[in-house]
Protein backbone atom coordinates (compact mmCIF):
# COMPACT_ATOMS: atom_id res chain seq x y z
CA UNK A 1 0.00 0.00 0.00
CA UNK A 2 1.32 3.45 -0.99
CA UNK A 3 0.48 6.48 1.15
CA UNK A 4 0.09 9.66 -0.91
CA UNK A 5 -1.05 11.97 1.91
CA UNK A 6 -1.50 11.51 5.65
CA UNK A 7 -2.50 13.87 8.45
CA UNK A 8 -4.74 13.53 11.49
CA UNK A 9 -8.04 13.75 9.57
CA UNK A 10 -7.18 12.80 5.96
CA UNK A 11 -5.37 9.81 4.54
CA UNK A 12 -4.98 9.09 0.82
CA UNK A 13 -3.53 5.70 -0.04
CA UNK A 14 -3.38 3.41 -3.05
CA UNK A 15 -6.49 1.60 -1.75
CA UNK A 16 -8.79 4.31 -0.34
CA UNK A 17 -9.39 7.93 0.51
CA UNK A 18 -10.17 8.33 4.23
CA UNK A 19 -11.51 11.67 5.43
CA UNK A 20 -12.64 12.27 9.01
CA UNK A 21 -13.39 8.61 9.67
CA UNK A 22 -15.17 7.87 6.37
CA UNK A 23 -13.48 5.59 3.84
CA UNK A 24 -13.99 5.72 0.09
CA UNK A 25 -12.32 2.72 -1.62
CA UNK A 26 -10.61 3.82 -4.84
CA UNK A 27 -12.29 0.98 -6.74
CA UNK A 28 -15.64 2.71 -6.04
CA UNK A 29 -14.51 6.27 -6.85
CA UNK A 30 -15.29 7.18 -10.45
CA UNK A 31 -14.26 10.77 -10.86
CA UNK A 32 -12.73 13.60 -8.84
CA UNK A 33 -13.30 17.35 -9.17
CA UNK A 34 -13.13 20.51 -7.10
CA UNK A 35 -15.11 23.71 -6.61
CA UNK A 36 -14.06 27.10 -5.26
CA UNK A 37 -16.40 29.18 -3.14
CA UNK A 38 -16.64 32.93 -2.95
CA UNK A 39 -13.92 35.07 -1.39
CA UNK A 40 -13.88 35.56 2.35
CA UNK A 41 -14.12 39.26 3.18
CA UNK A 42 -12.74 38.54 6.64
CA UNK A 43 -9.46 37.26 5.16
CA UNK A 44 -9.23 40.19 2.75
CA UNK A 45 -9.90 42.68 5.57
CA UNK A 46 -7.16 41.01 7.62
CA UNK A 47 -4.70 41.45 4.76
CA UNK A 48 -5.70 45.12 4.49
CA UNK A 49 -5.17 45.60 8.23
CA UNK A 50 -1.67 44.17 7.94
CA UNK A 51 -0.94 46.62 5.11
CA UNK A 52 -2.15 49.54 7.23
CA UNK A 53 -0.06 48.32 10.16
CA UNK A 54 3.01 48.27 7.90
CA UNK A 55 2.35 51.73 6.47
CA UNK A 56 1.36 53.42 9.76
CA UNK A 57 4.84 54.00 11.25
CA UNK A 58 6.22 55.15 7.90
CA UNK A 59 3.43 57.70 7.48
CA UNK A 60 3.98 58.87 11.07
CA UNK A 61 7.71 59.34 10.37
CA UNK A 62 7.05 61.38 7.20
CA UNK A 63 4.44 63.50 9.00
CA UNK A 64 6.89 64.10 11.87
CA UNK A 65 9.59 65.32 9.49
CA UNK A 66 7.07 67.54 7.71
CA UNK A 67 5.87 68.92 11.06
CA UNK A 68 9.46 69.68 12.14
CA UNK A 69 10.12 71.61 8.95
CA UNK A 70 6.74 73.40 9.03
CA UNK A 71 7.11 74.51 12.68
CA UNK A 72 10.34 76.32 11.89
CA UNK A 73 11.57 76.04 15.48
CA UNK A 74 15.18 76.20 16.56
CA UNK A 75 17.58 73.74 14.91
CA UNK A 76 17.76 71.72 18.13
CA UNK A 77 13.97 71.16 18.24
CA UNK A 78 13.87 70.42 14.50
CA UNK A 79 16.68 67.86 14.79
CA UNK A 80 14.98 66.25 17.82
CA UNK A 81 11.64 65.93 15.97
CA UNK A 82 13.33 64.61 12.80
CA UNK A 83 15.39 62.16 14.91
CA UNK A 84 12.29 60.87 16.69
CA UNK A 85 10.51 60.51 13.35
CA UNK A 86 13.40 58.55 11.88
CA UNK A 87 13.41 56.24 14.93
CA UNK A 88 9.68 55.63 14.46
CA UNK A 89 10.35 54.83 10.79
CA UNK A 90 13.17 52.44 11.71
CA UNK A 91 10.86 50.61 14.11
CA UNK A 92 9.04 49.30 11.03
CA UNK A 93 11.91 46.90 10.21
CA UNK A 94 11.48 44.29 12.96
CA UNK A 95 7.71 44.69 12.97
CA UNK A 96 7.55 44.37 9.17
CA UNK A 97 9.22 40.95 9.21
CA UNK A 98 6.64 39.72 11.72
CA UNK A 99 3.72 41.18 9.72
CA UNK A 100 5.02 39.91 6.36
CA UNK A 101 5.07 36.40 7.86
CA UNK A 102 1.36 36.72 8.69
CA UNK A 103 0.65 38.10 5.23
CA UNK A 104 2.54 35.25 3.58
CA UNK A 105 0.63 32.66 5.63
CA UNK A 106 -2.70 34.26 4.70
CA UNK A 107 -1.91 33.80 1.00
CA UNK A 108 -0.80 30.20 1.56
CA UNK A 109 -4.12 29.46 3.31
CA UNK A 110 -6.15 31.25 0.66
CA UNK A 111 -9.26 33.38 0.87
CA UNK A 112 -11.88 30.92 -0.44
CA UNK A 113 -13.59 27.77 0.74
CA UNK A 114 -12.47 24.86 -1.41
CA UNK A 115 -14.43 21.65 -1.92
CA UNK A 116 -13.28 18.27 -3.21
CA UNK A 117 -16.00 16.14 -4.77
CA UNK A 118 -15.99 12.57 -6.08
CA UNK A 119 -18.39 10.30 -7.93
CA UNK A 120 -18.70 7.47 -5.42
CA UNK A 121 -20.97 4.52 -6.16
CA UNK A 122 -22.47 6.50 -9.01
CA UNK A 123 -23.41 9.69 -7.16
CA UNK A 124 -21.57 12.91 -6.30
CA UNK A 125 -20.22 13.09 -2.75
CA UNK A 126 -18.55 16.02 -1.00
CA UNK A 127 -15.33 14.58 0.40
CA UNK A 128 -13.69 17.67 1.87
CA UNK A 129 -14.40 21.36 2.47
CA UNK A 130 -11.64 23.62 3.79
CA UNK A 131 -10.37 27.17 3.62
CA UNK A 132 -6.73 26.10 3.77
CA UNK A 133 -5.60 26.31 0.12
CA UNK A 134 -2.17 24.81 0.73
CA UNK A 135 -3.53 21.74 2.51
CA UNK A 136 -6.37 21.37 -0.01
CA UNK A 137 -3.92 21.39 -2.92
CA UNK A 138 -1.80 18.69 -1.29
CA UNK A 139 -4.82 16.47 -0.60
CA UNK A 140 -6.37 17.01 -4.03
CA UNK A 141 -3.12 16.21 -5.84
CA UNK A 142 -2.62 13.10 -3.68
CA UNK A 143 -6.14 11.90 -4.53
CA UNK A 144 -5.47 12.52 -8.24
CA UNK A 145 -2.25 10.52 -8.10
CA UNK A 146 -3.96 7.69 -6.23
CA UNK A 147 -6.71 7.52 -8.87
CA UNK A 148 -4.23 7.69 -11.75
CA UNK A 149 -2.11 4.87 -10.28
CA UNK A 150 -4.88 2.50 -9.21
CA UNK A 151 -4.92 -0.93 -10.84
CA UNK A 152 -6.83 -1.28 -14.10
CA UNK A 153 -10.39 -2.62 -13.93
CA UNK A 154 -10.76 -6.36 -14.62
CA UNK A 155 -11.67 -7.24 -18.24
CA UNK A 156 -15.38 -7.12 -18.95
CA UNK A 157 -16.23 -4.65 -16.18
CA UNK A 158 -17.22 -1.08 -16.81
CA UNK A 159 -14.41 1.46 -16.26
CA UNK A 160 -14.66 3.35 -13.00
CA UNK A 161 -13.85 6.64 -14.71
CA UNK A 162 -10.86 8.86 -14.40
CA UNK A 163 -9.83 11.99 -12.57
CA UNK A 164 -11.76 14.87 -14.15
CA UNK A 165 -9.81 17.87 -15.28
CA UNK A 166 -12.03 19.92 -17.59
CA UNK A 167 -14.91 20.62 -15.22
CA UNK A 168 -12.69 21.00 -12.18
CA UNK A 169 -10.54 23.60 -13.91
CA UNK A 170 -13.67 25.69 -14.43
CA UNK A 171 -15.06 25.00 -10.92
CA UNK A 172 -18.10 23.17 -12.35
CA UNK A 173 -19.82 19.94 -11.52
CA UNK A 174 -19.33 17.51 -14.40
CA UNK A 175 -22.26 17.22 -16.76
CA UNK A 176 -24.13 20.23 -15.37
CA UNK A 177 -22.35 23.14 -17.04
CA UNK A 178 -22.58 24.98 -13.70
Amino acid sequence: MITYYDDRSVQVTSTAIRIEGRAYPLAEVGMLWHRRGSRSWRVLAGRGAIGVALAGPLVAAVLGIGLAVWLGRSPTVTIAVVGASVLVGLAVGPVADFLFEFLDRSYARGSRQLEMWARWRGRPVLLLRTGDALRFGQIYRAAQRALENRPAAPPGSAPAGRSGTGASARGERPGTGR
